[in-house]
């Protein structure tokens, strides 16, 4: 029997689902005990901006099977819209829970992107904490975005031959989008999951902020001040702006909300 889709609500035109972490797992792995993949995006604030204003990326995050909302802009936002989301799901902290379940239900994880010497430190440390933590491979494959056909016929032969329960993409967005899109016909049973720069987190190499940081929407600036060259356009003047333009919206959407009178609840 598939899947009860999550509930949704709508976020400048992004569905994102109404679930906190333990419901997301029960989602994703009661899918896998039945053979049913799917596609998790993990999205933030850039991810909005370019759902809202880049056509290609609005339809190829479109495809997605989940989308929830990793960042606490996005949480903020639906509250002030008049939607209830329970928690932020950060792709960062995904993936330990993730690999915390596959260790106890036996499932397999694969470890796509990233640097070789930092996914087998990431992967040392799960093992570590899980010993019974089923990889099922990992590779560090040099891909353009979108992929090309050669690249995608590639990862699909090593892809097909291990079979993971889950897929984690670690490549950065849009580029893991697009190659998770490639790669789903071949993995139709498993979880595809990007998760960014995560594997660095699990490994070390790279902190995270402090979780008061984290819960008061603040990790934008820890990681700012640990990669300004590479981040400080895209938070400062491409995902700051957008912001206000963000929160103007659901302000004006809770008022026309109030005009109308009440809503039917979600299904």
């Amino acid at each position: 029997m598939p899947s009860r889709p999550l509930p949704v609500c709508d976020l400048m035109g992004m569905p994102i689902a109404c679930v906190d972490s333990s419901g997301l797992l029960d989602h994703m792995f009661e899918g896998v005990a039945r053979a049913e993949g799917g596609w998790l995006v993990t999205a933030n604030l850039d991810f909005l901006r370019r759902h809202v204003r880049d056509p290609e990326a609005r339809a190829l995050y479109a495809e997605a099977d989940v989308v929830v909302a990793d960042g606490m802009p996005l949480v903020w936002a639906a509250r002030v819209q008049g939607d209830h989301l329970p928690e932020r799901i950060a792709g960062s902290s995904l993936a330990w829970l993730i690999a915390e379940r596959a260790a106890r239900e036996g499932r397999s994880i694969y470890f796509l992107g990233g640097e070789p010497s930092i996914n087998d430190k990431a992967i040392a440390v799960l093992r570590a904490r899980w010993p019974a933590l089923s990889i099922a491979g990992t590779s560090s494959p040099i891909v353009s975005s979108p992929p090309s056909p050669e690249q995608v016929a590639s990862l699909r032969e090593e892809v097909a031959r291990t079979q993971p329960d889950f897929l984690f993409v670690g490549m950065g967005s849009p580029k893991q989008e697009h190659v998770i899109r490639a790669l789903r016909p071949t993995l139709p049973r498993s979880w595809m999951v990007g998760v960014g720069v995560s594997f660095s987190f699990i490994a070390g190499v790279v902190s995270r902020a402090p979780v008061w940081m984290q819960r008061a929407g603040l990790e934008w600036v820890w990681r700012l001040a640990q990669e300004p060259r590479r981040l400080a356009r895209r938070y400062l003047v491409d995902d700051l702006p957008f912001a206000a333009s963000l929160f103007a919206n659901v302000f004006l959407k809770r008022l026309r909300r109030a005009l109308d009178g009440p809503r039917e609840p979600l299904q």
